[in-house]
This record gives C-alpha cells, structure tokens and sequence, in this order.
C-alpha cells in the first residue's frame, strides 16, 4: 500500500503576498496571489497519494476561496514560514499520524497532479527529501515519513539548507511543474508555457489579453 501524504500549504497575507510582481501586477496582486495559491491547492487535492491538504494562513480573503476547494485551514501564528508550516504540520499528525506530512509552497500555478504524485513517490523512500526550485537555490516541496521530525528551512538559499540538515535531494524527470514557483514575472511567463491552472490562467488572460 503506498504512503499517503499530508500536505501543508502556507499562504501568506495578501497585501504582502507576490510583492516582486506588483510592477506588472498593479492594483490585482492580490488576485493573482488568490488564483495561483487556488490552482496549486486544486491540483494536490487532485493527486490520489493526497489525503488531506491543510492551508495555513491569517488572511480570510485567502482561507475561504481555498477552504471551498476542500482544504483544510489552519491559523497562522504569523511568525514566519517555518513556524506556520510547523504549525501545519502539527495539525496533520494530530489528525492523521500514519500518514507521511509535506510542505509545499503555494506558488504553483502549473502545478501537475501526475507530476505531485512523482515527486511524492520519490520522496516516500526517504526519511526526509526536498524537491530544488528551477533555479536550484530555493525549496518547493519538505517531505517527512511518519516518525520523522519535521524541520522545514524554507526561505532564500533552502535548497542548501535542507541539503545541509540531511535530507534527500529528488531528481526526479518530468515534474517541472513541481518545481516552478512564481515570483517574478519571467517566473510567470515560464509558468505560462508550462501550462497554467484555470484560476491564474483566467487573471492572466484578464490581464494580458495580448500575451
């Protein structure tokens, strides 16, 4: 039987959220922060080794678009990204403790349930594993296994500090869904030919009806 995953997905308020898309973005930043943490949320609800995602954000603009999707919302303590994603990840083992628990970041908009599921049943060999971003300096995915202390160092370099900490670096082909993340608008073009989900698609053809 393979493992089953919890996934942890911490959404930053919004008025602070996507802060180096703005210039492209203007006043629908917030918009486009709700449309991609929505499809990233839909497309791991969507993967079959996911039994539960658990949204952790203070922002209600955020928590009840994603709530309707079928997550699970948890407050944030709002004293980073470590600690929310911790606070996730105490909730998944309270509610489910035989079920392996990840963090995933929540700017995935081209995310791929067959891909998540890749990376998932990559990082399920392991007793904790990580999945690099595009650039291999930062993190999209933290796995641990049942039992395994859960030490997320997202943020900045993490790739280096996760590699640091002893946890497995996943090669895996095929899952650059996965590790597309957005934060620049090369980012977001590169998302765009990845193939978008059809809530930022829908911001994006709202606002570049050229592109």
């Amino acid at each position: 039987m393979s493992i089953r995953w919890s996934l942890v997905i911490p959404v930053k308020t919004l008025v602070a959220a996507k802060t180096r898309l703005a210039a492209a973005t203007g006043p629908h930043r917030t918009r486009l922060a709700v449309a991609v943490a929505c499809d990233t949320v839909a497309a791991a609800l969507s993967c079959p080794r996911v039994a539960r995602v658990i949204v952790v954000t203070a922002d209600p603009a955020a928590a009840g678009p994603l709530a309707g999707l079928g997550a699970e919302v948890v407050h944030d303590p709002d004293r980073g990204l470590n600690t929310a994603l911790r606070t996730g990840a105490a909730h998944a083992v309270r509610v489910a403790p035989g079920d392996a628990v990840g963090a995933l970041q929540a700017d995935l908009p081209a995310l791929r349930p067959a891909e998540l599921g890749l990376a998932l049943e990559a990082a399920a060999e392991f007793d904790q594993a990580f999945v690099p971003d595009a650039l291999d300096v930062g993190t999209t995915f933290y796995g641990v296994l049942p039992g395994t202390p859960f030490t997320p160092g997202f943020g900045g370099e993490s790739r280096a500090r996760h590699l640091a900490a002893g946890a497995k670096e996943l090669a895996v082909p095929g899952i650059d869904s996965v590790r597309r993340d957005v934060d620049t608008p090369d980012d977001l073009r590169a998302a765009v030919a990845l193939g978008l989900g059809r809530h930022t698609a829908a911001v994006v053809r709202e606002l570049w009806p050229d592109a």
